[in-house]
């Protein structure tokens, strides 16, 4: 008997140890992880700070990423192709229209009007509006948001 229960401890120590490990493991990737966090908060705190999204004074490129909206900040920050959807928007709001659809902006923006062009207009819809810049009243349609000037 003595023989299994030696066993026993022995294995029941190999367990504890492996466990120590994997928790000084998971504690050091839990560290790690903490640092990008908030490295990646840090960056987004100066990122859209300035008025402008590129660097160095520099206005908005086609393909910049769209930061959050937040009181104050303008459609300058945004690439133009963003600030074109939301000229329009705006533009809508301030006649007094009813939100627009994918189809109904990709023919204002001159696009042709096939698939591929609203699908890409409704991904920066989308895009808008999770960032606050625009929201979706009706499923499909979208307007600018409160307060929200677009500008072109």
């Amino acid at each position: 008997m003595a023989s299994v229960l030696g066993r026993l401890e022995e294995r029941e120590r190999a367990a504890r140890k492996r466990v120590e490990e994997l928790q000084a493991e998971l504690e050091a990737a839990q560290s790690e992880w903490d640092e990008w966090l908030i490295a990646r908060r840090r960056v987004g705190e100066v990122w859209d700070g300035g008025e402008t999204a590129g660097r160095d004074g520099e206005p908005a490129r086609p393909g910049s990423v769209v930061p959050l909206w937040r009181e104050g900040l303008s459609a300058a920050v945004l690439a133009p192709e963003y600030r074109q959807v939301m000229g329009l928007l705006a533009e809508r709001r301030t006649t007094g229209g009813q939100p627009l659809n994918c189809r109904e902006i990709t023919c204002l923006l001159g696009l042709e009007v096939v698939p591929a062009k609203i699908e890409g207009v409704r991904s920066k819809l989308k895009r808008l509006a999770a960032r606050g810049w625009a929201h979706e009243p009706a499923p499909g349609r979208f307007a600018c948001g409160g307060g929200r000037g677009g500008g072109s």
